[in-house]
């Protein structure tokens, strides 16, 4: 298994960080080059997908054998989830989203999660948190992990360089203060960051930027 550093391409090969009990497989997809990320509990062998956002036999190939418990969906917006009607009439996976993007996404959601919440991946667990900006209803998914650093899964709302794009002042004020006070202010530096496209980041690697990005308002 090649060294893990999250840089994939549409069409190339995926990408699979071995953690001590979850495995995370990131993929790109679609014309919007979309990240979906396949975790594996390594006791379990139990399966969920972050974001089915494009190309539904990629992910369906990603998947294999071994079924398929949830899919997370990130936010609302439909490049993140242009593959999901077809992955779950193929796998019968139970459809996950935030409370207040649920109604946007046009696959029925399953269930409705808010801030606080635990999504079981195995004997694994995510926990979510709900970051206002992006969309309403946008949430980050973390796993904290015993043996090592956190590993947070941001969808949209953030990148390297900065939070997700925002339409109004009054949404990038509340991106950036969730960020803050729920991303920067709790988790070490060490952190791993799984964006919704793009490369892999760390908390570390962004926080001295945090002034500058208020300062520019994007």
């Amino acid at each position: 298994m090649p060294e893990y550093h999250g840089n994939v391409k549409v069409g190339g090969p995926v990408q699979t960080h071995e953690l001590a009990e979850l495995m995370i497989t990131k993929v790109a997809v679609g014309p919007m080059d979309n990240n979906a990320y396949l975790l594996r509990c390594r006791r379990t062998d139990e399966q969920v997908l972050i974001d089915a956002a494009n190309d539904a036999q990629t992910l369906l190939t990603l998947i294999g054998d071994g079924g398929l418990e949830r899919i997370v969906t990130t936010h609302r917006h439909q490049d993140h989830w242009q593959a999901l009607a077809e992955v779950v009439a193929r796998t019968s996976a139970t459809t996950v989203a935030g409370r207040y993007d649920a109604e946007g996404i046009d696959v029925p959601t399953d269930e409705l999660v808010d801030e606080g919440a635990s999504i079981p991946v195995g004997q694994c667990t995510l926990k979510v948190i709900h970051l206002v900006g992006h969309t309403p209803g946008s949430i980050a998914l973390l796993y904290d992990d015993p043996a090592g650093p956190p590993h947070l899964f941001t969808g949209d709302s953030l990148f390297p360089g900065g939070p997700g794009r925002t339409t109004r002042p009054e949404d990038f004020n509340s991106l950036m203060g969730d960020l803050e006070t729920k991303i920067f202010g709790p988790f070490p530096d060490e952190t791993w960051v799984y964006p919704g496209h793009g490369a892999d980041t760390t908390l570390g690697a962004e926080r001295p930027s945090l002034p500058e990005w208020r300062a520019r308002g994007w």
